[in-house]
């Protein structure tokens, strides 16, 4: 063979070989990838997946905390694995160097998640509902009350009015920091639920006597319900002031049918203009007290003293206890009641006994004008 073919061959064979080595290092480099750590951290490593986090976005963190070198590589095996759409949102703390095969199992895997305990108290609005949520960092307090007042929203979870109002049942729940603010407050309003037809079912004479008897459906018995809750924190004395708001609602000689509640006109003042869109000219000199304004008030659609009946909505969310005493009253024939200044009220059945009351215990004995 003459020089020249001797030396193509040699050309020749020295690619093949070449060819054949870069080969096999790329297949044993495939194949030892999953088990061969490639980022330079050590120690431990916290990195945060974000909720729907894919294979791209996930690669790229984990490229910037130095947990691998090649964000495209790891996206590859991830793919390959079928893992690329499953990991699992959450805090890690991953002990490095770590292999991809251990990155991938890890994060499919996933981490426990961090449960806040919180104790939401009878009684609260849905503001002061978002303040504690928000507090104990579970959600946004700013998104929790636009959710919460949302129409679509409340719609969706096939409650009767505009807001979540009233179904946001006051209990102790165990939440996820930062969860989306609709499913803590569907939570809620799931828990509300459970309570309430546990109560109706328990209690068939009591609820059928308020459809048919005094005219009110379940969710004009959660208005109720919210206004016993903001009247007294005594528990002996709620059964008794729902039979009270109950004899004005259904009395005949009652007229005209004013629950003359102050808690629905604070509520009319501070929290509807959030989700009515407009505040009345006497709420708009709301200074946190009660004025004669507020008490004359006809714009202000809570104002139970100058419209009958109940207000359009709740006021608060009511717990166990209040639900109860609606359905539970005490029969009574008590038509008024005022505050003794010491946590407790006095019930009366007349105008004159009532007037007497209200001089001794508001007035000082001082008699009324």
């Amino acid at each position: 063979m003459n020089n020249p073919r001797r030396r193509a061959l040699q050309v020749f064979l020295a690619t093949v070989g070449l060819g054949v080595l870069c080969l096999a290092i790329v297949v044993y480099r495939v194949a030892t990838y999953p088990n061969r750590a490639t980022g330079s951290a050590h120690g431990t490593v916290e990195v945060e997946i974000p909720r729907g986090a894919g294979a791209t976005k996930v690669s790229q963190l984990l490229a910037e905390a130095k947990l691998i070198d090649h964000p495209g590589y790891f996206r590859w095996y991830a793919g390959q694995r079928g893992a690329a759409t499953r990991f699992r949102p959450g805090r890690y703390k991953i002990e490095a160097p770590a292999t991809p095969r251990q990155l991938v199992d890890t994060l499919v895997k996933g981490v426990a998640d961090r449960l806040v305990t919180v104790t939401i108290p009878e009684g609260k609005n849905l503001i002061e509902v978002a303040e504690i949520l928000a507090a104990a960092g579970i959600a946004n307090q700013a998104e929790l009350v636009a959710q919460a007042t949302d129409l679509l929203f409340a719609r969706s979870l096939e409650l009767p009015g505009r807001t979540l109002e009233g179904y946001l049942y006051p209990d102790t729940y165990k939440f996820v920091p930062g969860s989306q603010p609709g499913r803590v407050l569907a939570a809620m309003a799931r828990r509300h639920r459970q309570v309430w037809e546990e109560l109706r079912g328990a209690n068939p004479t009591g609820a059928n006597f308020l459809r048919t008897k005094v005219k009110l459906d379940d969710a004009s018995i959660v208005t109720l319900a919210s206004i016993v809750e903001k009247e007294t924190g005594q528990p002996q004395e709620r059964p008794r002031i729902a039979q009270v708001f109950i004899n004005r609602l259904i009395r005949p000689s009652f007229q005209p049918k004013l629950l003359q509640t102050d808690p629905t006109i604070v509520y009319g003042c501070t929290v509807a203009p959030l989700f009515l869109g407009t505040t009345s000219p006497a709420c708009q000199k709301w200074d946190g007290r009660i004025h004669r304004i507020h008490l004359d008030d006809t714009v202000n659609p809570y104002n139970t003293y100058t419209h009958e009946g109940l207000p359009p909505g709740p006021i608060a969310n009511p717990g166990r206890a209040a639900l109860l005493a609606v359905l539970r009253p005490d029969g009574s024939s008590y038509l008024y009641f005022v505050s003794k200044n010491d946590g407790t009220h006095h019930f009366s059945a007349t105008v004159g006994e009532h007037e007497a009351a209200v001089v001794k215990y508001q007035r000082g004995g001082k008699a009324l004008p």
